[in-house]
């Protein structure tokens, strides 16, 4: 017999890869088995929690999914990972509204996460493609925003009418049938022949053989059908058009009354069309909206414009940012430093932060890493969490690392790498580590630095990433 210290040791760790693994092949099924046995070694761990949430989703689970996504986030409300997932299972889910709010969540924590962008632009044309316009979401709200997906209230009506198939009947009858028709496909024959079981009452009152009631089948069938029509009717509308005719006609007999709210919405509208022409790699189109709106908002008074004065540094920073885009160095240098004198002339701590950031990455796109790290240490004080520290640390590092002050860039990738334990951020700790392991290179202590990399490579197996995984090995 062999000794007990021959058996394989199973960790937490080794759960985990062979679950994403499995995941990767497309074997839901055994990855979750890992997953959840991961869990029993370590309860609550909020990076498993989400992997679980990803394997569920595939799986087409979307209500464990979701539970396991607010799971992680009950455990960390400000957990990127746990925001992008539940976006991503809400949308799944057809509750596009409920994601768009969380897809702009993230994107405020983590404005360097492109997916965040991505997710706000599908969940945006779900709902145009729905209702037309998505301005009625509001999304500034700085009180924590709590939600329960319509899914979660229809499971409860549903549980209501169970008991009343008449109810269930009536609400049924105010639907096109032409429109169902549309909507279900082939599956319509299936719906009209569930509706006239119903009114078979000896049918209804039996029983299968397991003890449970036909009617209730019967009811389950219909209302996943009604929910299928519903999310198809969600993603291409036949009464768009008509809708917005209607609010246009509500709009013109509120009239005066809604100019002050009106011209908040269109600057909110304006603003966000000029970060999406942005994000979808339309910077000229971008820097033109932002210029044009610049003009127009130095031409108002303070009375007409709201924040006048952050609007104009915003606008500052996002020419900056597409002139960046366009290779534009100087110019974008020149902006951003716009954004910082009007910030610091209207004592706007948040702008200070953001118009720094932005020269800092300006200088370090130039080659003027000493400018760079100049900047980034006057923004430190300014820093408002952890995770925000481990990115700026991480930045200030690299800089040293490319003036070869090896020295001093282990010294911040330590400080990253401590700022990203406290947050809990995996990803950002795999960044920091790999510059500790970059740096020790350059001072050539190679066992330092050979260790340091195989923790690099176990961060990488937990994101995952795999082109992480291949440039650690190599």
């Amino acid at each position: 017999m062999a000794d007990e210290g021959d058996l394989p040791v199973v960790t937490f760790g080794n759960l985990m890869s062979e679950g994403i693994t499995l995941s990767r092949r497309g074997q839901h099924d055994k990855a979750l088995g890992c997953f959840n046995d991961a869990l029993k070694l370590r309860a609550g761990d909020k990076h498993c929690l989400i992997t679980r949430s990803r394997c569920f989703l595939k799986l087409g689970d979307t209500e464990n999914s979701l539970k396991d996504a607010e799971a992680s986030l009950q455990i960390d409300k400000t957990f990127s990972e746990g925001l992008y997932q539940k976006a991503e299972t809400l949308y799944a889910m057809g509750d596009f509204e409920f994601a768009l709010v969380f897809y702009h969540r993230g994107r405020r924590l983590r404005p360097d996460l492109h997916k965040f962008q991505l997710g706000i632009n599908k969940a945006e044309e779900a709902i145009i493609n729905c209702i037309g316009n998505p301005s009625s979401v509001k999304l500034e709200s700085k009180q924590e925003l709590c939600f329960v997906s319509r899914q979660a209230e229809s499971k409860k009506d549903k549980q209501k009418q169970q008991n009343k198939p008449t109810k269930d009947q009536k609400q049924m009858k105010k639907k096109s049938p032409k429109t169902e028709q549309q909507l279900l496909g082939a599956l319509y024959a299936d719906k009209a022949f569930l509706e006239k079981l119903l009114k078979d009452k000896d049918l209804m009152n039996s029983s299968t053989r397991q003890g449970i009631k036909v009617m209730d089948l019967v009811l389950d069938g219909i209302s996943y059908l009604n929910h299928r029509r519903d999310f198809w009717q969600q993603q291409k509308p036949m009464y768009a058009r008509a809708y917005e005719r209607k609010a246009l006609r509500q709009g013109r007999a509120q009239d005066k009354k809604q100019k002050p709210s009106d011209m908040i919405r269109s600057i909110a509208k304006n603003m966000e069309d000029i970060e999406l022409s942005l994000a979808r790699g339309s910077a000229e189109e971008s820097c033109r909206r932002a210029e044009r709106m610049l003009k127009w908002v130095q031409g108002c008074s303070e009375d007409e414009v709201p924040n006048k004065n952050e609007l104009i540094g915003n606008l500052h920073s996002c020419i900056g940012n597409a002139q960046l885009a366009m290779g534009q160095m100087e110019a974008a240098l020149r902006s951003h430093k716009m954004d910082l004198d009007c910030s610091r002339q209207n004592a706007l701590t948040d702008s200070v932060s953001r118009a720094l950031d932005n020269i800092g990455h300006v200088y370090a796109r130039l080659g003027k890493f000493q400018q760079a790290i100049n900047t980034w240490e006057e923004k430190i004080p300014l820093a408002q969490s952890s995770l925000e520290k481990a990115w700026l640390f991480h930045e200030i590092g690299r800089c040293y690392l490319e003036l070869d002050k090896a020295e001093v860039a282990q010294d911040y990738g330590q400080k990253s790498l401590q700022s990203a334990d406290e947050e809990g951020d995996v990803e950002w700790q795999l960044h920091a580590t790999v510059l500790v392991a970059q740096a020790q290179v350059k001072l050539k202590d190679y066992p330092s630095a050979i260790l340091t990399f195989e923790r690099a490579l176990e961060k990488a197996r937990l994101v995952p990433s795999e082109a992480a995984q291949n440039a650690i090995i190599a």
